[in-house]
């Protein structure tokens, strides 16, 4: 029997499916970005190059990135390329900010938090505590709750880095070795995470470990890890972590990781003008294949997946925790002027979403 005529199992059949519409996505993006730029006969410029790279493993990336990229590369018909590396294989992840900065790369997409962005408001990139509990929340708040002018704000004040779009990937769960059935259980649990995220669990005495992205799997395989706080099903799936961990906490940290795409200013100025609208139009063309793939992925993986069993803290437990958010966030608020407009608009977005209810909340 092949691989192809073996019986695959729930989660392969669901992987399978999400790569199906990846391809449609890709396919879409093409269409999307081809539609603004019409094809010149001779490219008159000489072809503009960048190299970005992005916070994510190669099998994430093949998702979350790549097929804009290469969409954004057929629909700009030589007249710019964008050469695409995945987490670490230029600089490491902790570096990517200041590569950008000084130029040795041209873009980034990644979390302000995980590359260390030198502005106040970096602690809310990646998973902020509670700060979402849909993905659609993200952009609504920086539509609609003035984050677009805040980041804007913050990066503008920042030599050489241009800000250009912030959009939601998957909800933060934790998968572990063993079983967490109550706060208790985090208590000396080594995890690899998100900073801030991590940072926040450490009060319930879980303890966040950094190491490589690559270098995850081996360090769940030989015990340095007891699991990770970096994602939602998705990704435990699809890089290998769910064959390693074998629980899934249901409740979740927050409800979607919020990430960015920076370009290094100078690269930034020298792409004309249709072609920034063209790569924007990529860009948000990758906001909604990844909304819609997590959204309806992460669902079935929770509920069809075979590989990791679901366990829940006490709702009077985790009643503390979303306490301990509000003053968390209250902490975080007085750091700096600008922090404290961003969780304001939480506040603000959060009052307006529990009243609205059904559908919101």
């Amino acid at each position: 029997m092949t691989d192809d005529t073996k019986p695959k199992s729930p989660s392969e059949k669901i992987l399978a499916d999400r790569r199906k519409f990846m391809q449609r996505g890709a396919i879409g993006a093409a269409a999307a970005a081809g539609s603004i730029i019409a094809a010149p006969a001779i490219a008159k410029t000489p072809k503009i190059k960048w190299r970005m790279q992005t916070y994510s493993g190669a099998p994430l990336g093949a998702h979350v990135i790549k097929p804009q990229i290469e969409a954004f590369n057929r629909a700009a018909h030589g007249e710019m390329e964008i050469e695409l590396y995945y987490a670490d294989q230029l600089v490491p992840t902790s570096e990517l900010f200041r590569s950008m900065q000084n130029g040795t790369i041209d873009a980034v997409q990644s979390d302000d938090a995980t590359m260390a962005s030198p502005v106040d408001i970096s602690v809310f990139g990646g998973y902020f505590p509670f700060s979402s509990r849909y993905s659609l929340d993200i952009p609504a708040l920086f539509s609609y709750y003035g984050l677009n002018e805040i980041w804007d704000e913050a990066y503008s004040e920042v030599r050489n880095v241009k800000w250009l779009s912030a959009g939601a990937w998957d909800p933060l769960h934790i998968f572990t070795k063993e079983p967490i059935r109550s706060l208790a259980d985090l208590k000396g649990k080594r995890v690899f995470g998100v900073p801030t995220a991590g940072k926040f669990l450490s009060q319930y005495g879980l303890i966040p470990v950094t190491v490589p992205w690559d270098d995850v799997e081996v360090a769940l395989q030989t015990g340095e890890l007891d699991g990770v706080a970096w994602c939602g099903f998705t990704e435990a799936y699809e890089v290998g972590w769910a064959d390693i961990c074998k629980y899934a906490l249901s409740n979740s940290i927050t409800g979607a990781w919020c990430g960015s795409y920076f370009a290094n200013q100078q690269s930034w100025d020298k792409v004309p003008p249709h072609l920034q609208e063209l790569f924007m139009a990529t860009v948000d063309q990758s906001h909604y294949y990844r909304n819609v793939w997590y959204w309806g992925g992460e669902a079935k993986l929770r509920v069809e997946g075979e590989k990791l069993e679901l366990t829940s803290i006490p709702d009077n437990e985790w009643q503390k925790v979303l306490a301990d958010s509000a003053v968390y966030w209250d902490k975080i608020g007085k750091t700096s002027p600008r922090a404290g407009k961003v969780v304001q608009a939480y506040k603000d977005y959060a009052a307006v979403m529990e009243k609205a209810g059904y559908p919101y909340r």
